[in-house]
């Protein structure tokens, strides 16, 4: 069943499941995109195939707040607020350890490994290298077997596996990414999700913002936690 925040006739912000595609692919596995065609032509009386611009991306294994265009001049004006950083995106992330300061900015150049699927930190000016800047903010830590810690994360750039990458980079690796840090190998699920997101309406220009909690048992820890007063 898709959940929907918001539609009208230009778009539509829907919660992406954790373990979904968020673009279309060409296995049998159900994608967000083709869930959402197949809700507007449930709805239409057009024949032809419905039109899903995809604006963002999401991680398989994560989970969050998504908006897809549903006109290519939405599509448009959408891609252009998330090219000049008008489109605000917030996460919410446990991390292994602790940060050493509460809050910051990390700055990096991430490079692609398209075979592996994975991204690495490199020096300025390698070849294929790219600039990503997030900040965030420690809101709680929890120990029991370990020092865990919950973030929330602002991405001034959006890089391939930016969050991932660079937090792992800094000893500090999100709990479950078996693909950063293999004591979490057979993880299908990591501690990262798009909890809040901002834009203007393509179309009105109204500011637009939608919000969700985290979901799964790593997060109910903190939250199980600040309810009981630990």
């Amino acid at each position: 069943m898709l959940n929907i925040f918001y539609e009208d006739q230009e778009l539509i912000v829907v919660k992406k499941p954790v373990g979904m595609e968020s673009q279309e692919t060409h296995s049998f596995s159900p994608d967000l995109v083709s869930e959402i065609k197949k809700h507007i032509h449930h709805l239409s009386t057009k024949k032809e195939e419905p039109y899903v611009g995809v604006i963002h991306r999401l991680d398989k294994p994560v989970g969050g707040i998504m908006v897809y265009a549903k006109t290519k001049e939405a599509a448009s004006l959408l891609s252009r607020q998330v090219k000049e950083n008008q489109m605000q995106k917030m996460y919410m992330a446990v991390v292994c350890g602790k940060p050493v300061d509460n809050v910051d900015n990390f700055v990096d150049y991430l490079l692609k490994d398209t075979g592996k699927n994975m991204s690495r930190i490199v020096e300025k000016g390698i070849s294929g290298a790219k600039r990503a800047e997030l900040r965030y903010q420690v809101v709680d830590t929890f120990k029991e077997e370990e020092l865990l810690t919950l973030v929330k994360i602002w991405l001034i750039t959006g890089r391939h596996h930016q969050i991932r990458v660079q937090f792992a980079g800094r000893g500090l690796p999100l709990w479950g990414d078996h693909r950063y840090n293999s004591k979490f190998a057979g993880q299908k699920s990591i501690a990262l999700s798009a909890c809040e997101l901002s834009f203007l309406h393509p179309k009105t220009k109204k500011p637009l913002t939608f919000q969700m909690e985290p979901e799964g048992e790593i997060f109910q820890r903190f939250f199980k936690k600040q309810i009981n007063g630990i």
